[in-house]
């Protein structure tokens, strides 16, 4: 059984360093080739490589058997070049000495991309990589550095959002206070890390085909999600207006509670026409009406209704709302909250019968 302790130079720096023409096979041819390494560039690290080549071979020949000790090196001007005319010398070496196997020692993580060449040809029974004790954190780092660069979605990650912030750390502290620099690049990180982490920008990708295939198929939902939209802000306007410029501890509750109050049944009334272009599609669709889409329009107005009783109890309470009178009688915060609540039940049962009779279920069915 022959084994090959084939020393990898995949940069061809030890063919520069020497001018000798690879590939070099033989411990003494070896051994003299380690000289002239080492006299034209002591701080090379393929020295160590090569002496490591010839410390495996004496390790296997005392455990008897036959070794042979060879150096190949890459050639030419690209990567792709090197690697064939590395791939021409270890042909030429298993042609001539048709070894079993072989031990790959080699000096960086460059030269391990090789592997899987040598393994192509010969069974590798293992890979013996190099590394100058000196030289072991700085070389590390260097290749986890240089790995990182070369991944582009990583730099789009990571470097991006750092250069912004670096960007704008110098401009912040020149107009306020390092306190509020400080605050804003953090703001910008963490919507960076979670712009990234839920996959935003994956969604906003796909945005305009849907909204293009939703435009082709002519589907009612793309108007009724429009004025969806536009009811929304409404809403919104609407609760901000209602919002008193009140002054106290307990304002910033107060105020929440009156756009609250305010905007919920726009919002409310935006969900329900979003639902409804929904509807619409599914019931011109050819397969029928499924039973979530006939309870989503039940179950808006439904929480719309309670959100709304609760936003109104609080304010009645605080006398910030009139109480209101029913057939000459005052209606207190409690009566007021548990009507709302009980037509919210309401609605939401009448959503869960239509739905069972529409689609043919059972109630039962149709709650699970």
């Amino acid at each position: 059984m022959t084994t090959l302790v084939l020393c990898v130079d995949r940069s061809n720096d030890i063919g520069r360093a020497t001018g000798l023409a690879l590939p070099v096979v033989g411990w003494e041819a070896v051994q003299s080739l380690v000289t002239d390494v080492g006299l034209a560039d002591p701080e090379d690290s393929s020295v160590n490589c090569l002496l490591e080549a010839l410390r495996v071979a004496r390790d296997l020949r005392d455990d008897h058997e036959e070794t042979v000790v060879a150096v190949v090196a890459g050639g030419g001007d690209s990567l792709v070049g090197a690697d064939r005319s590395l791939s021409s010398q270890l042909d030429e070496l298993i042609e001539d000495y048709d070894p079993d196997s072989a031990v790959v020692v080699l000096d960086s993580a460059s030269d391990e991309r090789v592997v899987p060449v040598v393994e192509s040809r010969l069974r590798v029974d293992s890979v013996d990589r190099v590394v100058v004790r000196q030289a072991h954190d700085i070389e590390s780092t260097y290749y986890l550095l240089k790995q990182f660069l070369a991944d582009e979605e990583l730099r789009t990650t990571v470097l991006v959002p750092l250069g912004a912030t670096l960007l704008l750390l110098p401009i912040l502290l020149t107009f306020f206070s390092t306190g509020f620099a400080l605050a804003g690049l953090a703001g910008v990180l963490g919507a960076a890390l979670l712009y990234k982490g839920l996959a935003i920008d994956e969604s906003l990708s796909e945005v305009p085909e849907r909204v293009r295939d939703a435009l082709y198929s002519g589907r009612v939902s793309v108007v009724t999600y429009a004025v969806s939209l536009g009811l929304g802000l409404v809403g919104i306007f609407l609760g901000a207006l209602s919002v008193s410029p009140q002054v106290g501890p307990e304002s910033v509750i107060i105020r929440t509670m009156q756009f609250t109050y305010s905007a919920v049944p726009w919002l409310a009334l935006a969900a329900l026409t979003g639902s409804a272009g929904r509807l619409l599609d599914e019931l011109i669709g050819s397969d029928g009406v499924s039973t979530p889409y006939l309870n989503l329009p039940f179950g808006v107005v439904s929480l719309g209704l309670v959100v709304r009783g609760f936003a109104g109890w609080f304010l009645q309470r605080e006398s910030a709302l009139p109480s209101p009178q029913l057939f000459g009688y005052l209606v207190t915060p409690r009566q007021r909250l548990a009507a709302f609540i009980i037509a919210g039940i309401v609605v939401s049962v009448v959503g869960v019968r239509v739905a069972a009779s529409v689609s043919g279920e059972s109630i039962d069915d149709v709650v699970q």
